[in-house]
């Protein structure tokens, strides 16, 4: 298969496989909150050990650092103009606010997706690695975000399918950011691509910090409480090891 379109499919497996989920039967928490820690070590990772000395490489340390503002403040903005499902089990609202709440949750999550997938392009101009990393990681924070979007659809309209694929759908925002982007990024200098790495950096950090960590290491209790903080290390290790493939 072509790298390019192995990465194309991992990119819209995570909402298909989320999206399934979430109209058939939602996994356990113990599954979900590993799922996120795994998640977050491989974002957290790839940003400091990637992302961050490649942008200073191509670039300079302040182009990096002004970057990587960039990137969160980019990702803060837009939480804060359209709000954002943080990819938790959650509770769902009952009654006829409902539907509407889902309706507000499918479009929010189609307007953060095209960010996040222009983030994803950055590794194009890393390596192929580094892009399949990053694309494996935002394929399994996409798989709740995608349970969290079918399931409220669905329990408000009674449509199966329509709810599956209207949550599917999502993941084409994310795949049409990535494709942009990755076709401008073959066309510019490397000082300007130091910045979107920095930039690809500080939307990682952002999703890790902000959603994927503190979901992960709130969410469990019990003797299985710990266990997230393993799954997170997990991710870290993945990195490593993969850079000696």
């Amino acid at each position: 298969m072509e790298p390019i379109l192995l990465i194309i499919g991992i990119i819209l497996l995570g909402p298909l496989i989320g999206s399934l989920i979430g109209v058939l039967k939602r996994p356990s928490e113990l599954f979900m909150f590993n799922m996120l820690a795994f998640a977050g070590g491989v974002m957290i990772s790839i940003s400091f050990l990637e992302l961050i000395p490649e942008s200073i490489n191509m670039s300079s340390v302040w182009l990096c650092c002004t970057g990587i503002m960039v990137g969160s403040l980019a990702m803060y903005a837009l939480d804060k103009i359209i709000p954002h499902i943080h990819p938790e089990l959650g509770k769902q609202e009952q009654g006829c606010k409902l539907k509407r709440a889902s309706i507000y949750l499918f479009f929010g999550i189609m307007l953060h997706n095209f960010p996040e997938g222009m983030a994803l392009a950055a590794g194009t101009i890393i390596g192929y690695n580094t892009l399949l990393a990053l694309t494996i990681a935002m394929a399994v924070h996409n798989v709740p975000e995608g349970i969290c979007t079918s399931a409220p659809l669905y329990h408000s309209t009674g449509k199966r399918l329509k709810s599956f694929l209207l949550s599917f759908s999502t993941g084409f925002s994310e795949l049409a950011g990535f494709l942009i982007a990755a076709l401008v990024f073959k066309s510019i200098s490397p000082g300007i691509s130091g910045i979107i790495i920095g930039a690809t950096a500080g939307v990682m950090i952002y999703i890790s910090a902000d959603e994927l960590i503190p979901s992960a290491c709130n969410g469990l209790e019990g003797k299985w409480g710990h266990s997230t903080i393993f799954s997170l290390i997990l991710g870290v290790l993945f990195v490593i090891l993969l850079g000696l493939i």
